[in-house]
């Protein structure tokens, strides 16, 4: 391989800070992994400074070089996130092509957001190009749309039509076309990134874990004496799908009285609440709010299976997660979800239409309810299938081969 000690890489992490989780993690993270191997310049948010150089300070080993930029009116960004992670992305090229006559970078590799249809100037720059990993191409099947609300409806038609604006951008095309590798978190993203031009399309996920949380979920034990627990986690929004987890729940025969926890906050908590009480499983759900991520993982020890019934997520953190901690993962068979579990970690269902789905989601249920070796075989699959492919130190090596090759050619 290539010796990439030499290379100056430049890696453009808009979202990028320590221990954040989500896509903060994944700038934080590919830097940290890519440091092992090349000379890294990260250009990112001022507002990410802080956190980074505290990260810094606790680690003076890693070598990195952060660039810090933001346009002048950043105290308003959260009024149109969208609209200001493009003009940064904008303003950022301009920096970047004038450091480049200074530095001379040997390859540019934009890590997040990491989204499809927004472009990344950088791209315009004479240096090799990797795009991503990207994701946001993942739709709800059509049939789900029916349990939704009038807010969940017109989100859904609202990010549709936001990423068909985006595919006609043209940067997003040339970003598209000028890439010497382009990954997708899933199957529908890969497909629109072709559409777009790109030209070598990976599958690959964003979502990994560092060795440290995988070693010590690992000795996580499993609750003996404890009824049969199921937990879902995440932010409670409609396409999250809470409500066919709870009409699975209302639906499977059980042999016991298993008990069913959601963790998590969000606009549908109501919503779910009177389902709950709808559906007159008070005394088996219970809602634990929003927790900070230790408390949260400890809800997580706590219960047997994760049920991840997201209809279209292109991450899945906590389905990591449960399988480090070797719990069996129920999930529908979509988004990125579907990468990471296979049939030897979990049961993952079709999602042809809501009644299909519940169903198949009770019947999951009362599998893995009533066969403790079923789950213990899921979860000592999922804790390998962890650590062989989805560790950030994993990750760092299959960077560096990337680099390797795309630098070779």
């Amino acid at each position: 391989m290539t010796d990439l000690s030499q290379k100056k890489v430049l890696i453009s992490a808009y979202a990028c800070r320590p221990h954040m989780g989500s896509e903060a993690e994944v700038g934080w993270s590919t830097a940290r992994e890519i440091a092992q191997y090349c000379q890294v310049w990260v250009v990112t948010r001022s507002d990410n400074r802080q956190a980074i150089e505290v990260e810094l300070g606790k680690h003076p080993d890693l070598k990195l070089q952060f660039i810090y930029h933001n346009l002048p009116w950043t105290r308003w960004w959260n009024f149109g996130v969208q609209l200001h992670y493009y003009l940064w992305q904008l303003k950022t090229y301009g920096l970047i092509r004038r450091l480049d006559q200074e530095i001379g970078f040997d390859l540019v590799h934009h890590v997040t957001y990491v989204k499809y249809w927004s472009p990344s100037f950088l791209a315009l720059l004479p240096i090799p190009f990797i795009w991503g990993p990207v994701g946001g191409a993942e739709s709800a099947p059509q049939p789900f749309y029916q349990d939704w609300n009038i807010r969940g409806k017109l989100y859904e038609n609202m990010r549709n039509w936001a990423r068909r604006l985006g595919e006609y951008d043209p940067f997003v095309r040339l970003t598209a076309q000028r890439s010497q590798w382009a990954g997708a978190t899933t199957a529908e993203t890969a497909e629109r990134l072709r559409y777009l031009g790109a030209s070598e399309v990976h599958l690959t996920s964003e979502a990994h874990l560092c060795i440290q949380d995988i070693e010590r979920f690992a000795q996580v034990p499993t609750p003996e004496d404890a009824p049969f627990r199921m937990v879902s986690m995440g932010r409670l929004l409609h396409w999250k799908g809470f409500h066919l987890g709870l009409h699975a729940f209302a639906k499977a025969h059980f042999s016991t009285q298993p008990e069913y926890w959601i963790v998590g906050q969000g606009p549908e908590y109501q919503r779910l609440q009177s389902l709950t009480q709808r559906l007159g499983l008070e005394h088996q759900v219970k809602f634990w709010g929003q927790l900070p991520r230790s408390e949260a993982l400890q809800k997580l020890q706590e219960c047997h299976t994760l049920v991840h019934p997201s209809l279209h997520d292109s991450g899945g953190w906590v389905c990591l997660e449960a399988m480090a901690m070797g719990r069996a993962v129920i999930c529908l068979d979509l988004g990125g979800p579907q990468m990471q579990v296979t049939d030897a970690t979990g049961i993952k269902v079709p999602a042809c239409s809501p009644q299909q789905a519940v169903t198949d989601l009770a019947e999951a249920m009362v599998r893995l309810e009533s066969d403790g070796a079923l789950r213990k075989r899921l979860g000592n699959s999922g804790q390998q299938r962890v650590r062989d492919y989805y560790s950030w130190t994993v990750k760092g090596q299959y960077w560096a081969r990337c680099y390797a090759d795309i630098l070779n050619t």
